[in-house]
C-alpha cells in the first residue's frame, strides 16, 4: 500500500495540504456545490493535519495556518448546514447529556494476571510455553510483544465503514458507559481512519492525561481553589465521566491503542471480494493500526524468552519518570495470535498475557508541619508539609494525611519521621510512621480554618459547617450554581466570579440577582454588552427547571441525575426541602448515607437562607409533573443499546406507569427494547427465553398502545 493510499489527503490533489492557501474568497459568493467540494477537502486535509500534529507529531503547517483551515470549514459547515458526523468540527463537544448509558462490548474486554515478583513472570511463561506445547505448537520459538503497561482509563471505539461509530469505558469488562460524545473531542481519536480497513472494527486502547498537561491542569485547578486531582489516572477517568463533551473537549486527553476486540469484513466475503484478514500477530496488528491511523506507542519490543522480556521490564522502570505518560508495569503478551486463541481465557483474564508490575516507590521523611485545606463541598483535607525527598525521580515536599481518622491511625504529629508512599500518585501519601518523635497526635481543628464555623464529622470525614457562606466554598459554588448542567448563566466564569467577590458585589449566590447594570459597568473590562448578556442570563434563569435548580445548589452527592431522580419524586421545590430521610431513601439509587447527606445539607440555616433568599429575589424552580398510572403494570422490560432519549428516561417512564425496568434478561421479562448498538448478550438471553425483542419504534408503538407517549413531553422540551 502506497503512502498516498494511507493519507486523508494526497498533497498533489489537495491544495491545503502542504503550503495551503488561506486568503478564502467570501463564502456567500460560493453555490452550494462549491461550498460543498471545499469543505470536503478541507475536512480530508484537517483530518492530515491532525494526524500528523496529535499521532506523528509532525506537523505540516504551522498552528496559525490550520486555525484558518478549520475556521474555514466551520464557516462553511454553518453557512451552507453541510456538517458530517465524522467531520474535525465535531470535537469542540456537543449537547449535554443527562447521563451515561451503559452498553455492551462488541467482545469482552478481560483483565490480565498481574505481580511485581519476577519469579511469578517465570511461572507464567513456564506455564504457556507447557499448555502450548501440548497443543501442538513450538513452544521453543514463541515471542514475547512487550509494552508498557498505561496508568489511564481503558476503551473499547468501535469504527464501522472506517468512521467512528461508538465509544465506551471497560466497566465491568462486559459492559461499561457509553461515552461515544466524550471521545469524539480527543484529537488522537480518528473520527475516520486511513486506508482501507475492515467494515468493522472494535479496538482497545488507554485513555491518559499526558504528565505536562496534568501538571498545568492541575496548577490551573488550585488557582481557582478546586481540588486538584490526585494523579493523571483519576484526571482521565473523571473527565471522561463528564456529562458535558465540551467539558471533555476543553482538557488535555491522549490515547494509545494496543488490541482488536473485533474485525469484521462481512460485506466484502458476501460481494465476493477478498476480506481483509485479521492480523496474525500483534505485531501485525501494531502495522495495521499504523496504516488505520491509529496511535501505538514505540516503547514496544519483540522478544524470544522470558529473561530478556524481565530486561524490557527493568529498562522501563529506570526510564519511567523520563516519559511523557504515567505507566505502572509493563504488559508482557504472546505475539502469535493463534498462540494466543489456542490458550484463551478464564472467565476473568488472559491467559496469554501477564503484567509484571513495577514495585511501589517509597522514601523515608520528616513532617515539618500539618495544615488543613478546605474542599469545594466543605470537606476538609489535612496534608502534611514534608522535608523534601526524591521519591522514584520526583522531588516530594507535602503528602495527603486523607481524614481525622487516618491520621489517628498513623498516630502522626509535626516531627515524625515517616514513610512517604508514591506508585504512580502525583499526590502521594504517608502509610506508617517510622520513628515517633513527637508527643501525642495532630489535634484536627474543631473550627474552620478559613470561617471559624464549626467542624462537623461524617463517618471518617471532617466538613466546615458554614455551607454556602464559608469563603473558601464560596466562589465554587457560585461557579456550580451557573454552569453549563446546572442553571446555565452566561457571562460569569472563574475570573469574572473572583472580580465580583473582590468588588465586595457578591458575598452569596443570591447577590447575583441583585446586581445591576451601574455595579458592572463600575469594573474594568465589563462592556455594555458583557453586562447584559450576564443580567439576560441571571433573568433567564429565575424559572428554572426543578432538576437544574437542585443540581445547581451543590448538595453533596446529588448531581444531574439524582438531582433529576427527586425532582420526579417529589414533584416542587417544597415537598422536597420538608422531605424525611426515610422519604428520601424512597427515591432510587437513594441510600442511608446519601440521605442523611441532603438532609444535613437542607437542615443547615446558612442554606436555608440561600434558598429563602433566592425565592424572594424571584427564583421560581418550575415544578414536575409527577402522575403516575398502571397501564404497564405487571410488565417488565430489559432496555439494550442507545435510544433517541436516555434509557435512564424510559426506564423511569415504564416505571411511573406501573411497570418494571431491569437490568438483565430472564423468563420474567416481557420485552427486550433494542436500540443503536445493542449488546448481543441480552438479544441472545432473549431469544433464549423467547421474550419478544421490538426495536425503538416497536416500543412506540406498545406504549401507544396504552395511550402513552413516547417520547414524553418533558423529554421532547
Amino acid at each position: 500500500m502506497s503512502e498516498a493510499d494511507t493519507r486523508y489527503a494526497d498533497p498533489d490533489e489537495n491544495p491545503y495540504v502542504e503550503d495551503p492557501p488561506v486568503d478564502f474568497e467570501d463564502a456567500a459568493s460560493l453555490d452550494a456545490a462549491e461550498a460543498e467540494a471545499q469543505a470536503t477537502r478541507l475536512r480530508k486535509a484537517v483530518r492530515e493535519h491532525d494526524h500528523r500534529y496529535y499521532v506523528e507529531a509532525d506537523p505540516l503547517v504551522p498552528d496559525p495556518v490550520y486555525d484558518q483551515l478549520f475556521a474555514r470549514l466551520t464557516e462553511l459547515e454553518e453557512r451552507f448546514d453541510i456538517s458530517t458526523t465524522d467531520s474535525p468540527t465535531q470535537r469542540v463537544g456537543g449537547e449535554p447529556v443527562d447521563e451515561l448509558e451503559t452498553v455492551e462490548h462488541t467482545a469482552p474486554m478481560l483483565s490480565i494476571d498481574q505481580s511485581t515478583d519476577a519469579a511469578a513472570v517465570r511461572d507464567f511463561d513456564y506455564r504457556v510455553r507447557d499448555d502450548l506445547r501440548e497443543e501442538g505448537f513450538d513452544a521453543d520459538a514463541i515471542e514475547y510483544l512487550c509494552e508498557p503497561k498505561f496508568d489511564g482509563l481503558s476503551l473499547e471505539v468501535v469504527y464501522e465503514q472506517g468512521r467512528f461509530t461508538r465509544a465506551a469505558t471497560r466497566g465491568d469488562g462486559r459492559e461499561g458507559d457509553d461515552v461515544t460524545a466524550q471521545v469524539r473531542t480527543i484529537p488522537s481519536v480518528p473520527q475516520q481512519l486511513r486506508g482501507d480497513p475492515p467494515d468493522r472494527l472494535a479496538v482497545r486502547g488507554e485513555v491518559y492525561m499526558p504528565r505536562d498537561a496534568f501538571a498545568e491542569y492541575n496548577a490551573e485547578l488550585v488557582e481557582r481553589g478546586e481540588e486538584p486531582f490526585a494523579n493523571p489516572r483519576n484526571a482521565a477517568a473523571g473527565t471522561l465521566r463528564q456529562l458535558d463533551p465540551a467539558v471533555v473537549a476543553d482538557r488535555p486527553l491522549d490515547i494509545f491503542f494496543f488490541d482488536v476486540l473485533e474485525w469484521a469484513d462481512d460485506t466484502r466475503t458476501a460481494d465476493g471480494s477478498a476480506p481483509i484478514n485479521r492480523p496474525g500477530s500483534h505485531t501485525a496488528q501494531r502495522a495495521a493500526f499504523a496504516e488505520f491511523g491509529l496511535r501505538t506507542t514505540d516503547r514496544v519490543e519483540v522478544v524470544s524468552d522470558i529473561e530478556a522480556a524481565i530486561a524490557y521490564h527493568d529498562r522501563l522502570d529506570a526510564d519511567r519518570e523520563d516519559l511523557g505518560f504515567e505507566i505502572d508495569g509493563v504488559v508482557i503478551k504472546i505475539d502469535d495470535k493463534a498462540a494466543c486463541e489456542s490458550l484463551g481465557a478464564t472467565s476473568r483474564s488472559y491467559r496469554w498475557a501477564f503484567a509484571h508490575k513495577f514495585r511501589p516507590r517509597t522514601e523515608e521523611t520528616v513532617v515539618r508541619d500539618i495544615t488543613v485545606q478546605v474542599g469545594r463541598t466543605g470537606r476538609l483535607t489535612p496534608v502534611a508539609m514534608l522535608d523534601p525527598v526524591a521519591v522514584g525521580g520526583v522531588t516530594v515536599s507535602r503528602a495527603t494525611l486523607h481524614n481525622p481518622d487516618e491520621i489517628a491511625d498513623l498516630g502522626v504529629n509535626t516531627g515524625d519521621k515517616v514513610r512517604v508512599y508514591r506508585a504512580g500518585d502525583v499526590i502521594p501519601y504517608i502509610p506508617e510512621v517510622l520513628d515517633k518523635r513527637s508527643e501525642g497526635t495532630y489535634t484536627f481543628p474543631d473550627e474552620c480554618p478559613i470561617c471559624g464555623s464549626p467542624v462537623e464529622r461524617e463517618g471518617p470525614l471532617a466538613f466546615c459547617s458554614g455551607g454556602l457562606s464559608c469563603p473558601a466554598q464560596l466562589e465554587r459554588a457560585i461557579d456550580h450554581y451557573t454552569r453549563r448542567d446546572a442553571l446555565d448563566i452566561e457571562g460569569l466564569g472563574e475570573e469574572r466570579i473572583r472580580q465580583l467577590r473582590t468588588a465586595g458585589l457578591v458575598e452569596s449566590i443570591p447577590d447575583l440577582y441583585r446586581l445591576d447594570a451601574d455595579d458592572l459597568a463600575s469594573l474594568e473590562g465589563w462592556g455594555k454588552k458583557s453586562a447584559d448578556n450576564l443580567l439576560a442570563g441571571l433573568a433567564a434563569s429565575t424559572e428554572p427547571p426543578l432538576p437544574d435548580f437542585l443540581a445547581a445548589l451543590g448538595i453533596p452527592d446529588v448531581g444531574s441525575t439524582t438531582a433529576a431522580s427527586l425532582a420526579r419524586h417529589f414533584g416542587d421545590l417544597e415537598s422536597f426541602l420538608e422531605a424525611t430521610e426515610a422519604e428520601l431513601t424512597s427515591v432510587d439509587d437513594i441510600g442511608p448515607e446519601v440521605a442523611a447527606s441532603i438532609r444535613g445539607f437542607l437542615d443547615s440555616a446558612e442554606n436555608q437562607q440561600t434558598i429563602t433568599a433566592l425565592k424572594e429575589l424571584g427564583v421560581e424552580p418550575q415544578a414536575v409533573d409527577i402522575e403516575t398510572g398502571d397501564e404497564l403494570a405487571g410488565l417488565t422490560f430489559v432496555f439494550t443499546g442507545s435510544l433517541s432519549e436516555p434509557r435512564r428516561v424510559a426506564e423511569d417512564l415504564v416505571e411511573t406507569y406501573g411497570g418494571s425496568a431491569t437490568g438483565s434478561v430472564s423468563s420474567n421479562t416481557d420485552y427486550l427494547i433494542t436500540g443503536e448498538n445493542p449488546g448481543a448478550t441480552k438479544q441472545s438471553d432473549a431469544d433464549a427465553e423467547s421474550v419478544p425483542i421490538l426495536d425503538e419504534s416497536g416500543f412506540t408503538e406498545l406504549l401507544a398502545d396504552h395511550e402513552i407517549e413516547w417520547p414524553p413531553d418533558s423529554s421532547a422540551e
